[in-house]
């Protein structure tokens, strides 16, 4: 008999539990009558162990069934979701067994209550068919709950990038030049770097590089500054210095084919930042940031610009270090991207440390609140014209709860090409731990602002940022009024 993969083992399992039961028998029973052991036969329910074809003849007659009955991929009616489960692409590739979880087990659960839990699988599945939810999006979700769960830093890649910098004896000082490191992948990997290499293709402008690994080229955009380049380059040194085999040959992610491609980009993308940025230098450069009599706009940009990081490297390293290292561990990481043209804001990047923050993706087309520091900075470049890194700061008052959050943002323009502007934001819950951590936090100079989530949900009435109706919180409205004529009735 063939390997059975890991579904039909499922399968299998499922209906033999699905038929023992039925006929109420115990394991003890079932044992009796098929010759098999009782661990054996757990095994098999598990989903983890599927018989010879001698021993499957033996459960079907000790079962009352047919063989073919018992080997098919049919569930019946009531476990019909556990069959669409298992055969959507999207589950069978999410990481499970990054958070100790079997497939099996996820089975096994549906199937205790297969009406109820089946219904709710089966809502789900068409819910991605009827809103076009890919697969990546669930690859993004899982690896940004991994992330969350080790509090976005991993001492193995830590002592990996530690390790590569001996190895190759990269000075300590930082920045390392960008030629140093496009050296070590020409002599170390074999690479052949093609400086312009995707300026022929106006299609791929987007992008910042491309590899191609039948020939080891790696073709860049000829637009990227030294900085950019550099970062590339760590990021392929990476790919290599971990042997990291699954992965995508853009610079970022367009559509992922498994999930160890965006988890193994995760990785290259962390092991390049702590390479340009080294773990000691620069905690010891933040807590003397924190530790500022009064907020500095100018004192943050130039711990940014010690280490010639872009603004995207900086924030990525503050959120490794900033949980482990200061313990503030209830902050958020939001990337906005910003079209002038259409006046469009959209989030595509986004972290929540021990919870679930306010400030999130809103993937209704609703009009995300006008007055987060992470959108007014970017209207106020798009108004005043102005190029290059603005930085701004302010504390963010939600509407309707007691949660406030120190925000500190950085915006630029150009990204990833000229008619895109992009703003990060670090967002830190207001509580006594942060306060004690960074002195400036009740600066008077830093503005104070109630925000909400977006201009449809929020009820503020008197609101001048108001960029689209309170259709949501109408709806609302109206359906309390029908409850309570409801209620007098």
């Amino acid at each position: 008999m063939m390997a059975k993969t890991a579904n039909e083992r499922i399968i299998f399992g499922l209906k033999v539990k699905q038929l023992r039961q039925e006929q109420g028998l115990s394991f003890a029973d079932l044992s009796k009558a098929s010759g098999m052991s009782l661990s054996y036969l757990n095994e098999i329910e598990k989903g983890k162990k599927f018989p010879k074809t001698d021993k499957v003849s033996s459960l079907a007659e000790a079962l009352g069934t047919s063989v073919e009955e018992l080997t098919n991929d049919e569930l019946g009616r009531n476990l019909a979701p556990v069959t669409q489960l298992l055969q959507s692409n999207f589950l069978n590739e999410l990481p499970l067994e990054l958070f100790g979880i079997e497939l099996g087990k996820v089975a096994e659960i549906i199937a205790q209550a297969p009406t109820r839990v089946g219904a709710f699988i089966s809502t789900l599945l068409e819910l991605s068919r009827s809103y076009a939810l890919r697969e990546e999006n669930f690859y993004f979700a899982a690896l940004r709950s991994y992330l969350e769960l080790h509090d976005n830093y991993f001492p193995e890649l830590e002592e990996a990038v530690e390790a590569f910098a001996r190895q190759h004896r990269l000075p300590t000082l930082r920045p390392i030049p960008p030629r140093t490191l496009a050296s070590l992948l020409e002599e170390r990997y074999g690479y052949e770097i093609v400086p312009n290499g995707l300026d022929d293709h106006p299609d791929l402008a987007m992008l910042r590089a491309y590899f191609q690994p039948e020939k080891k080229r790696l073709l860049l955009n000829g637009q990227l500054s030294p900085v950019q380049r550099s970062f590339q380059f760590g990021k392929e040194l990476g790919f290599n210095h971990l042997k990291l085999v699954e992965r995508a040959n853009t610079s970022s992610l367009l559509r992922s084919r498994i999930f160890e491609e965006v988890l193994n980009h995760s990785k290259a993308t962390y092991f390049s930042v702590a390479l340009h940025i080294p773990l000691q230098p620069f905690v010891e450069s933040v807590r003397e940031f924190f530790a500022l009599p009064r907020w500095d706009g100018e004192a943050f940009l130039a711990l940014m610009q010690r280490y010639n990081a872009t603004p995207e490297m900086f924030y990525h390293r503050l959120t490794n270090v900033i949980p482990q290292f200061f313990g503030l561990r209830e902050m958020f990481f939001l990337r906005v991207l910003h079209n002038p043209t259409t006046a469009g804001f959209a989030i595509d990047k986004e972290l929540h440390l021990h919870r679930r923050h306010h400030p999130h993706e809103n993937g209704l087309f609703e009009h995300y609140c006008r007055r987060w520091v992470s959108i007014s900075v970017l209207q106020e470049m798009t108004h005043r014209g102005s190029e290059g890194i603005r930085i701004d700061v302010q504390r963010s008052q939600y509407f309707g709860t007691e949660d406030e959050y120190l925000c500190l943002t950085m915006a630029r323009t150009g990204y990833p090409q000229p008619e895109m502007n992009v703003s990060v934001t670090l967002g830190f819950l207001l509580n006594p731990k942060l306060r004690q951590t960074i002195t400036w936090t009740d600066d008077p100079a830093i503005p104070i602002r109630t925000v909400n989530t977006t201009c449809e949900r929020c009820p503020i009435m008197d609101c001048a940022e108001r960029a689209a109706e309170p259709v949501i919180v109408r709806k609302r409205e109206k359906y309390q009024r029908v409850k309570a004529a409801l209620k007098r009735l």
